[in-house]
């Protein structure tokens, strides 16, 4: 095509796309092209304004490692994971949010009600959490794999802290026959998501705040059912209305109570989820 116009460029790209590649990777790129170029054009995009965007993401690279992925930051901030995830339709089991940049696979697997603490935190507030992993249709699910992480009380996580211990308040745990868990950690505190970075490059040129709710991660999983990532958020703190990167659901805080007479920690919190079982498995119960 030598005659490349506004009015077709989308179509020139577009046909540009292999005849062979797979149809999934065909409507991204298609809706992909559509919608940037359309943009472009709304927005009048200037070509000094798409250097600048460029070299943009060349600075979240530079700043991406292993413990840190700043494009997830950049997508939080948009709302863009949190959409995403909003798009897989629930089904009975409990919401999902946002998985964050801080999660790090492998960390200790721990016996039911052990503590993820390491390293003690001067005024922090112990906490015990325990609860129900069970199906939608309330059976309690016996060996599913519960992967739990949150940030100190200064409001890092531990890759982001030198001081800490290596997996501090980080940790893996099964439930029971019964389908409990239980763990002990510590009341989670609000933190700045990092904004010495593209992602404060965003935030600013956004106008917003880069705080987050006190939350603990939880990732779930177990052989025939669909996996969750989901957060519990602490019932009283800050930024439950105005979270940095929109993940906040009603169904998703928690209330943290103190610990009855003789317990061993600050604060107990109960909380369940429900997972949804796999296609597969609801086609095999349905025969």
């Amino acid at each position: 095509m030598r005659n490349v116009t506004q009015q077709n460029i989308s179509d020139v790209v577009i046909a540009a796309l292999s005849s062979d590649i797979p149809a999934r990777n065909r409507q991204i790129l298609e809706n992909l092209i559509r919608h940037i170029h359309a943009f472009c054009i709304e927005t009048k995009v200037t070509h000094a304004e798409l250097i600048q965007a460029c070299q943009f993401l060349v600075r979240a690279g530079h700043i991406s490692d292993d413990a840190r992925n700043e494009f997830i930051l950049l997508s939080d901030i948009l709302g863009i994971e949190v959409l995403v995830d909003m798009l897989d339709l629930t089904d009975g089991e409990s919401e999902s949010t946002v998985l964050g940049p801080f999660y790090r696979e492998n960390p200790p697997v721990l016996p039911k009600g052990a503590s993820i603490v390491q390293k003690s935190f001067e005024g922090s507030q112990s906490v015990r959490v325990s609860g129900t992993i069970s199906d939608t249709s309330g059976r309690p699910i016996p060996g599913v794999i519960i992967d739990v992480w949150e940030d100190a009380p200064n409001g890092l996580y531990e890759q982001q802290d030198p001081e800490q211990p290596d997996y501090n308040l980080r940790g893996r745990f099964l439930t029971d026959e019964e389908g409990r868990y239980e763990f002990v950690g510590i009341r989670p505190a609000p933190y700045p998501i990092p904004y010495d970075g593209a992602a404060g490059e965003l935030l600013n040129y956004m106008g917003h705040h880069p705080w987050r709710p006190g939350h603990i991660h939880f990732m779930i999983q177990k052989d025939g059912y669909q996996s969750l990532v989901s957060q519990i958020y602490d019932a009283d703190t800050k930024y439950l209305d105005n979270d940095a990167v929109f993940a906040v659901k009603e169904s998703l805080i928690g209330k943290l109570h103190k610990g009855p007479a003789g317990s061993d920690t600050d604060l107990v919190m109960e909380f369940d989820f429900k997972l949804k079982p796999k296609a597969a498995e609801i086609a095999v119960a349905a025969e």
